[in-house]
């Protein structure tokens, strides 16, 4: 773990559980992609970049959640370097209360406030065309979170961030986190079609044809999709749909898996609604959920 792995002249990752990009700017400076989970993640790959000889000057995030945010604070603060994200990541980034507030639906306990979903906070700015290096590109990739984005450097590698998942990761955790279920799916669409040097997602191998991976992906939603509408043949609540769905896939409940997997199915349910597949219905001080036949 925490390997430094060179797929092209300018362009590296570090073997980690949410791969951090790194990408030459020039014989000295470094730019990120990503920082990692937390402290220990950043304090590592400052450790890489010292023996390399590399000065970090920015850290360009592809996203707010917490493992890749988490080793910002600290690389931020040892080395100067600017911290840039998207959109309302930006925010998130900036005010990591965010995420579990966000997850939970309310102020998160203090089961939820730690670095799993809250990293440490960050100063980071807007990301725009203007802040990237020469010959980067941003790559939007809407859907697992609110305005994730990719990058594309000058070697023609892409780092794709959690846009998918590994074949291993699907089948142990099954429900992936997804905001926005359409987005997503037409973000997959799109990947689909890419063609560069490398791809390097987030979690799953670096890879120079990515199209059989975002299709494993795109199947598994419409699993869910299929598992829920089952569950929503009768009128039922959205804790029932949660429970049998953590029962069908053997899944172990606890705080984090509750936020993480409940918001996935709520967004599941709002899609579904959307596309005309089900319905809410009131009844009994209840919101309830029922498939259309």
């Amino acid at each position: 773990m925490y390997e430094l792995n060179q797929v092209s002249t300018n362009s590296y990752y570090v073997q980690s559980p949410a791969k951090i990009g790194i990408v030459k700017l020039n014989d000295t400076d470094v730019c990120l992609i990503d920082s990692g989970s937390d402290k220990d993640a950043g304090r590592k790959v400052r450790q890489i970049l010292d023996a390399n000889g590399w000065r970090l000057t920015a850290i360009y995030n592809t996203h707010s959640n917490a493992d890749h945010i988490g080793g910002n604070k600290y690389l931020q603060n040892q080395t100067g370097c600017k911290v840039y994200a998207p959109g309302i990541e930006c925010d998130f980034t900036n005010h990591t209360i965010l995420e579990p507030s966000f997850l939970y639906g309310g102020f998160p306990p203090k089961d939820l406030r730690h670095k799993f979903l809250m990293a440490q906070e960050s100063s980071a700015e807007h990301l725009t065309e203007k802040v990237l290096p020469n010959g980067m590109n941003v790559l939007p990739l809407p859907g697992h979170f609110f305005d994730m984005v990719g990058y594309r450097d000058m070697d023609d590698v892409v780092y794709l961030a959690d846009c998918l998942s590994s074949k291993e990761t699907l089948e142990k955790y099954q429900i992936g986190f997804i905001y926005d279920v359409s987005a997503y799916l037409n973000t997959l669409e799109m990947v689909k079609t890419l063609k560069a040097k490398v791809f390097i997602p987030a979690h799953a191998e670096a890879t120079d044809d990515i199209a059989p991976l975002a299709q494993i992906n795109i199947d598994k939603v419409h699993e869910i999709a299929v598992e829920i509408l089952g569950i929503c043949k009768e009128p039922v609540i959205f804790e029932r749909v949660l429970q049998q769905l953590f029962n069908d896939y053997s899944l172990v409940m606890n705080f984090e898996q509750y936020v993480l997997v409940g918001s996935t199915v709520r967004s599941y349910l709002s899609w579904l609604k959307d596309t005309g597949r089900i319905e809410v219905i009131f009844e009994n001080g209840q919101l309830l959920w029922k498939a259309l036949e």
